[in-house]
């Protein structure tokens, strides 16, 4: 490793765009946003603009709204202010994520703020064949995502050995909890039940102060902070097609006037919000995830922003996301591709399932994009762990299996050893075993095996019946569950309770 942080897993990139392509879709791109340009319902964000030199119009089709072209020129200079690393800290500084715009390190990470819990328990049931053969297997209930799961998530994450950052992957519905009190509630959950990288969208601006203070009081002041964000931000900035949406708006402007690292995300849906072919979703993406950074940059040079593409395939049937499309990784390699021609930190998407509980089906779609979308170099790729049912979804079973899959994908992506050490040890292992009678190779197999370097056996393998691998499944969940959690120190979470109103006495 030659940074002190985690380790992530560096690829040689797949490359689905060519340079001239590249090249084809950042003109497109950039027609877009002088032809129609983007609509704005942010007064601020509409005179910054102006101020810079691009051309501002009320709009006339909606009241508080404006027309904004933004000349290529613009977008320029923004990319040359837009850092090209970005620094994630975390309370274990073991657990700190370099992004580097031009070195495609890969992190996985969970995401989504599902509605639902996926419960999951073996049953038994009586064979109709063989009124003597009893079988167990697993069934699955529905329930909505309390402020407690979101604590176990975090601690099931914080031993996840290949989740490397965290987004909360449960909507906290507790009717105790009130919109004005979510933001410190999952952000506290998150943080104490976590030593890596915390990362979450903001229901209300109002609550910005809180968190960072929040933030602050974990790391020992402002500057401390600001040295180590152990957390980080989400806004939906844009809504598609081309617009950039008012309170999503004024939440980027007010974070990065805090210097905190932010992602500026935009999911456009082919077929509904965007084009369904390759080109025009990618060329509307890189636009709209553009016209955000350039905002960022005018309003505040330097701000620690990170492309964010989340572009999903519309089912033309119902219009709900469909992530299981061969499409999804098309959209999202080329988001990748483009966030680097700029040199900027990528956040991209994979490991959704559209199924709706584990199974074939969920590791079919999730191990595609899982190991498709890594190839492809983005910084971080959230999303990646639990998620079933679309984005609607998070299964606590789901998420152990997506860590072993996950840490499968890391395994086949790690460079080969090709130097001359190694060739001259495998000539000579080669030509003492061509000495021996037996000729077989598993006396010298034994030292890399012994070295945990070689995947040996999938770890939740069943026997003749189908229901064994998920029973083990179960039994890792449950083990990693019961395993101890750093927890913030009392006198810190003490005084995060003194100064920072709304958080439950019972998530401590």
């Amino acid at each position: 490793m030659d940074f002190f942080g985690r380790e992530g897993v560096t690829v040689n990139p797949y490359l689905r765009l060519r340079d001239k392509e590249l090249k084809t879709i950042h003109s497109a791109s950039m027609e877009l946003l002088s032809d129609p340009g983007i609509e704005l319902s942010h007064e601020e964000a509409a005179g910054i603009f102006d101020k810079a030199g691009a051309t501002v119009t009320k709009s006339e089709r909606a009241k508080g709204t404006w027309v904004v072209k933004i000349p290529e020129k613009l977008v320029l200079q923004a990319l040359e202010t837009a850092p090209s690393q970005v620094t994630l800290g975390a309370r274990n500084p073991e657990h700190k994520l370099i992004l580097d715009g031009e070195t495609p390190r890969v992190y996985f990470g969970s995401g989504s703020e599902t509605n639902n819990i996926l419960d999951t328990n073996l049953e038994e049931f009586t064979s109709t064949s063989d009124p003597d053969k009893k079988l167990k297997f697993p069934v699955h209930k529905r329930r909505r995502g309390m402020v407690a799961d979101l604590c176990a998530a975090a601690r099931l994450g914080e031993h996840l050995e290949h989740l490397d950052f965290f987004i909360r992957p449960v909507n906290i519905q507790d009717d105790d909890i009130s919109e004005d009190s979510k933001d410190v509630n999952k952000f506290y959950a998150c943080l104490n039940n976590m030593t890596k990288h915390v990362m979450a969208g903001l229901t209300d601006l109002n609550q910005l102060d809180n968190i960072i203070r929040m933030g602050e009081i974990i790391t020992g002041g402002p500057e401390q902070l600001k040295e180590n964000p152990v957390m980080s931000f989400i806004t939906c900035v844009n809504k598609s097609p081309l617009q950039l949406e008012g309170d999503s708006t004024e939440k980027m402007l007010s974070i990065i006037k805090r210097d905190m690292p932010v992602v500026l995300s935009s999911s456009p849906q082919g077929g509904s919000s965007a084009p369904i072919d390759e080109v025009g979703m990618v060329a509307q993406i890189n636009a709209e995830i553009l016209a955000a950074v350039t905002l960022s940059q005018l309003a505040h040079p330097g701000a620690k922003v990170i492309y964010g593409s989340v572009p999903v395939r519309a089912r033309m049937d119902n219009l709900h996301d469909m992530y299981g499309a061969p499409e999804f990784n098309q959209y999202n390699i080329d988001c990748v591709q483009m966030a680097r021609y700029y040199k900027m930190p990528c956040y991209s998407t994979g490991g959704v399932a559209d199924a709706k509980v584990p199974g074939i089906q969920a590791t079919a779609e999730k191990v595609f994009s899982h190991l498709y979308v890594c190839m492809a170099g983005p910084h971080l790729l959230h999303y990646a762990f639990g998620l079933l049912e679309e984005t609607q979804t998070f299964c606590f079973e789901q998420a152990v299996l997506d860590n072993q899959h996950i840490g499968m994908v890391k395994t086949l992506m790690q460079p080969p050893e090709v130097s001359q050490d190694n060739v001259s040890y495998s000539l000579d292992v080669v030509r003492k075993v061509m000495n021996t009678s037996h000729r077989l190779f598993a006396r010298y197999a034994r030292k890399r095996i012994h070295s945990g370097q070689l995947f040996l056996a999938y770890p939740f393998e069943g026997g003749e019946i189908q229901d064994e691998t998920m029973a083990n499944v179960k039994a890792e969940t449950q083990r990693i569950l019961a395993e101890p959690v750093d927890h913030l120190p009392d006198a810190t979470s003490d005084q995060i309770f003194a100064e920072i109103p709304g958080i439950l006495d019972r998530i401590r």
